[in-house]
């Protein structure tokens, strides 16, 4: 959901049931209040909060393999141990990323054995692996 005050989340758990909420945050502070926001507007409706993601945690460099923290190292982790959540993964910051979903082929078809594709299969599994079991 884009950031902002909590009233969106408030709005969708109220007419739609909802399973588990997951809190995808950049690393720099702007970002994190937003997401701290999210997160405790979930609690306060009694919508459990699965985990946070990283979006954009790391550049490497495609040329010489150096990697840049752009936004911040470890915002989002510091913000998951202060509101007592698990971190589900990291998303690279990845011009393939971009290429491949504009494309409409997103990363996880085009490029299945890239790193940034198993990122997000990673971070998927997660989230199935904390949803509830839905009643027989």
């Amino acid at each position: 959901m884009p950031p902002g005050t909590g009233d969106v989340q408030l709005s969708v758990s109220q007419n739609i049931p909802i399973a588990g909420a997951v809190i995808i945050s950049t690393p720099q502070d702007i970002a994190l209040l937003d997401a701290r926001k999210g997160a405790e507007m979930f609690r306060k409706v009694h919508v459990p909060v699965l985990g946070l993601v990283q979006n954009m945690s790391v550049f490497q460099c495609p040329k010489c393999k150096h990697e840049t923290h752009i936004f911040g190292a470890d915002g989002v982790r510091d913000l998951a141990k202060s509101l007592g959540l698990d971190i589900l993964g990291d998303i690279p910051l990845h011009v393939n990323v971009r290429e491949t979903c504009d494309s409409g082929q997103p990363v996880v078809i085009s490029q299945p054995q890239s790193d940034a594709a198993k990122a997000y299969l990673r971070i998927a599994m997660e989230i199935v692996r904390r949803l509830p079991v839905p009643p027989a």
